[in-house]
């Protein structure tokens, strides 16, 4: 099977935070490559980070502050992403790349999406977008990883994001969006060979 692994930096983890970096990079199961020629990473504009602390939690204040900053002063707007996205998905590579799947949309991958990623898209890209796209079915990295500890096959230690990489001798997380897209399917790509 060929995925989307994608990836998103947010001002936050509430309803209302702000996409501010979105990454993508697709992958086959079957060869075990990622398809580099094909990644895709944007900043999305927000308000300098300023104005956004108020509202920010600890942790963005303390290590998101560079990216919310890049993202204020070199992002596209929702509407570009949205329009640039679309070209994406539509052009003669992707289309070439995807043909002749099992499933006939594309299937995004992705760590913690029905938490994070996909109601933040969902709210950004709307509804429609989405579902023209993209398969209601997903492939969640949270998910399997949780379903390989309940059956002895990992340590419960790769149930947090970093403890799965440090397991997989990745080293750490990096939190920034196209870096983690590829090393999620990296992540995954590994747990197939074992």
């Amino acid at each position: 099977m060929k995925y989307l692994s994608f990836d998103i930096e947010a001002t936050g983890l509430a309803e209302d935070d702000l996409i501010i970096e979105f990454a993508l990079i697709p992958f086959c199961t079957e060869s075990g490559k990622l398809e580099d020629s094909l990644s895709w990473h944007t900043y999305i504009s927000c308000p300098p980070f300023e104005e956004l602390k108020p509202r920010l939690d600890q942790w963005v204040i303390d290590h998101n502050k560079e990216l919310i900053d890049k993202a204020h002063s070199d992002g596209i707007t929702l509407a570009n992403f949205k329009n640039e996205f679309e070209a994406w998905l539509t052009s003669n590579e992707v289309k070439e790349y995807f043909k002749d799947q099992p499933i006939k949309k594309i299937v995004l991958f992705g760590k913690s999406l029905n938490a994070i990623d996909l109601p933040f898209l969902n709210r950004d890209l709307g509804w429609n977008f989405m579902r023209e796209y993209f398969h209601h079915q997903v492939l969640d990295l949270s998910s399997t990883v949780i379903s390989l500890v309940d059956m002895g096959k990992l340590p419960k230690e790769c149930l947090s994001g970093s403890g799965l990489m440090k397991h997989m001798g990745m080293g750490d997380v990096a939190h920034t969006a196209l870096e983690d897209a590829v090393n999620t399917a990296k992540m995954y790509l590994k747990l197939l060979e074992k």
